[in-house]
C-alpha cells in the first residue's frame, strides 16, 4: 500500500509496516521476499542474496559472477588518493573508528563528478537513448542534441569540471580507462560481451568520433550496459552500486590504521598558499 501523504493517513502505519522484503521471526527463521534464508536460499552467495532482495528475483550463477567481477575489476582501487577512500584513510589516521571512517567514505560516494551520480546517470543515458532508437530516432541526432546542450552549474570549479554533457564518455585523467579491456574480457569468458546496450555503448563510441569528439567510453558506460542487459532498472542499478566502493575504502582504512597518528598527507602551514586578510592583533 503506497502512502500518498496527509496526516489522516498516519493511523493506518501506526504499529502496522506492510512489507514484502522480509522479516526475521526470533528463534525460528529469516524470510527474504518470501523465501526462507536459511533453507530455500541457503545455496545463495551474499551478491547473489543481494541481487535477489534488490530485484526480487533470482539470478544465475553466471549473472551473479558478473555482477560480483564488475565490483572486483571496476570500482574497489586500494589508493588513499581517490577522494572517499581518502576520507576514510583520514578518519582512521586521526584515530576515528574504521567503522565511522568507512561509512564517511561510503556516504561521500553520492558525488556528482565521481561516484553513484554519474554512475546512475550513465545508465539512465544508455536506457534513454535506446527507447529514442526503438521510436526511430537517429543515433546522431541523439548525441548532437546533447552534446549542444548547455550544463548549468559546474561542480568541482577547481578543476573547471562540468557535469558530462555525454554520460559515461570521457574521462578527466586519462583519455583511456584501464578497467574496459579486463570488464569486456571477463564478461565474454561468461558470455555476457554483446548485449543491446553493450553494443550500443560501443555504437556511440563510434559516432562521437565521427562526429569529432574524442570521447571514448569510461567504465560507467560499460558497468551500467552490462547491468541493463541483465534487467536492471535504472533504480535497481542504484541499489547496486550504493556498496560497489566499499572494499576499496575499507582496504585504505586498514591500511591507515597500521601507521602512526596523525601521518597521512601532513601538509606543512608553508605549503598554504593563503589569500585572506592579513595578522591582526588583539586589543
Amino acid at each position: 500500500m503506497k502512502f500518498e501523504g496527509g496526516f489522516d493517513k498516519l493511523p493506518f502505519w501506526e504499529n502496522n509496516w506492510l512489507t514484502d522484503m522480509g522479516g526475521w521471526f526470533p528463534g525460528e527463521r529469516v524470510v527474504l521476499r518470501g523465501q526462507d534464508v536459511f533453507s530455500e536460499l541457503k545455496d545463495l552467495s551474499w551478491m547473489g542474496q543481494l541481487m535477489f532482495g534488490i530485484c526480487g528475483r533470482q539470478f544465475s550463477e553466471k549473472q551473479v559472477q558478473l555482477f560480483d567481477g564488475i565490483w572486483r575489476i571496476s570500482t574497489s582501487f586500494p589508493d588513499p588518493r581517490l577522494w572517499n577512500n581518502r576520507i576514510a584513510a583520514l578518519a582512521v589516521s586521526a584515530r576515528s573508528t574504521s567503522n565511522l571512517g568507512i561509512s564517511a567514505g561510503l556516504a561521500v560516494s553520492e558525488a556528482t563528478i565521481y561516484g553513484h551520480r554519474p554512475l546512475l546517470a550513465t545508465m539512465s543515458f544508455l536506457c534513454s537513448t535506446q527507447k529514442e532508437l526503438e521510436r526511430g530516432v537517429p543515433l546522431e541526432s541523439i548525441l548532437i542534441k546533447r552534446l549542444d546542450r548547455l550544463v548549468i552549474g559546474r561542480p568541482g570549479s577547481g578543476k573547471n569540471r562540468q557535469v558530462a554533457k555525454v554520460p559515461g564518455f570521457g574521462r578527466p585523467i586519462t583519455k583511456q580507462d584501464e578497467r574496459v579491456t579486463p570488464l569486456l574480457e571477463f564478461a565474454e569468458t561468461l558470455g555476457f560481451r554483446d548485449g543491446v546496450y553493450v553494443r550500443l555503448a560501443n555504437d556511440i563510441e563510434l559516432m562521437l568520433q565521427s562526429l569529432g569528439y574524442n570521447l571514448r567510453m569510461n567504465i560507467s558506460t560499460l558497468m551500467g550496459a552490462m547491468c541493463a542487459d541483465q534487467g536492471l532498472t535504472p533504480r535497481q542499478y542504484y541499489h547496486y552500486i550504493t556498496l560497489c566502493f566499499s572494499a576499496g575504502i575499507m582496504f585504505c582504512a586498514r591500511d591507515a590504521e597500521k601507521k602512526p597518528e596523525g601521518s597521512f598527507f601532513p601538509c606543512r602551514c608553508e605549503c598554504i598558499e593563503y589569500q585572506g586578510p592579513g595578522v591582526r592583533g588583539w586589543e
